[in-house]
């Protein structure tokens, strides 16, 4: 064989790839919705972005992403379905609302949706039966773990509030019942602070004072989720513990969260629009749960309420800010 021949083999090899890579992933660039509840992009995009490069995407080349932020949820998700993108990718439960009102058929992809099946997102967590596809952050007893936390660094308390939503908690109503539930097998009684727009929260925490409740915790809700920085900046004026859902409520100081570990949740969503994009159907693939969990502690914010934190709580901690 010539080198001139062995060069033209090599030639068709490599074009022959090409249109293979080609026809795996399209030759048209695909466009990937993403809509977020929070008023700028989450640290943690970037690990559902890394998760897309592992799988051979390239942002500019063959897939682009219309990206929304802010809390007008609703007609930021019509926006998107009306700029027809082959996939939309979105977080938390509100979110994953608004865009399965708009749209019926294009594809979507959830995380950090609390419980999906209750929120009538879904079917079943294993053969969801619609558009919706993706992750849940929801896991047996998180807010149980969460209570016994606060119990152990407040070990007198007795009264806890739960910041809610209540508009959201009667379209999802299994969650606060089950943190009824949690709350009562501890031998607490739980205070509900119901805010409804950001002017709500000072009032809300003025009762839960007057009602000497020693700890606090919260739901993802819209308006919480929205106004996390000023729930946690009013927290520590009022010396509240506060039980935090996860790493992204400590930006103001929070004093500790505990939940299932973002980063993770978005680099295994890069998987599920991988597999949409190359021809699966959302209602075929079952939602998965989250695998890792993060507990933060923050010991300045601890030592500017007067709490100490016990070592038997430090030691179990992924991450203490110092």
């Amino acid at each position: 064989m010539t080198s001139k021949m062995l060069v033209w083999i090599l030639v068709a090899l490599i074009l022959t790839v090409a249109r293979f890579a080609d026809a795996q992933q399209g030759s048209k660039p695909r466009r990937i919705g993403y809509l977020s509840p929070y008023a700028g992009p989450e640290p943690r995009f970037e690990a559902f972005q890394q998760g897309l490069r592992e799988l051979g995407y390239v942002e500019g080349k063959n897939f682009f992403i219309e990206r929304r932020f802010a809390e007008l949820l609703r007609s930021l998700a019509e926006e998107l379905v009306g700029l027809n993108v082959d996939i939309i990718f979105t977080s938390t439960t509100p979110a994953v609302q608004a865009v399965k009102r708009a749209t019926s058929t294009i594809p979507i992809v959830m995380i950090l949706a609390a419980d999906p099946v209750d929120a009538g997102l879904v079917s079943s967590l294993a053969r969801p039966e619609g558009n919706v596809a993706g992750l849940t952050s929801i896991s047996a007893d998180l807010y149980g773990k969460r209570l016994d936390l606060l119990k152990e660094i407040v070990p007198q308390l007795s009264r806890v509030a739960v910041l809610r939503d209540p508009n959201f908690s009667s379209r999802s109503p299994k969650a606060y019942k089950e943190v009824e539930s949690d709350t009562e097998k501890l031998g607490l009684k739980l205070q509900s602070l119901d805010v409804h727009q950001p002017g709500d929260f000072e009032g809300a925490f003025r009762a839960a004072t007057k009602a000497r409740s020693q700890a606090g915790i919260h739901f993802n809700h819209t308006v919480i989720v929205a106004n996390r920085k000023l729930m946690t900046e009013l927290a520590l004026k009022s010396r509240l513990p506060m039980m935090l859902n996860d790493a992204q409520f400590m930006d103001a100081g929070g004093l500790m969260s505990y939940g299932a570990y973002g980063p993770d949740l978005f680099r295994r969503a890069a998987t599920y629009v991988d597999k949409i994009l190359r021809g699966a159907t959302p209602r075929d693939l079952p939602i998965e749960r989250p695998v890792k969990f993060e507990f933060i502690v923050n010991l300045k914010t601890a030592k500017q309420i007067g709490l100490t934190i016990p070592p038997n709580v430090l030691v179990r901690a992924d991450k203490v800010i110092r």
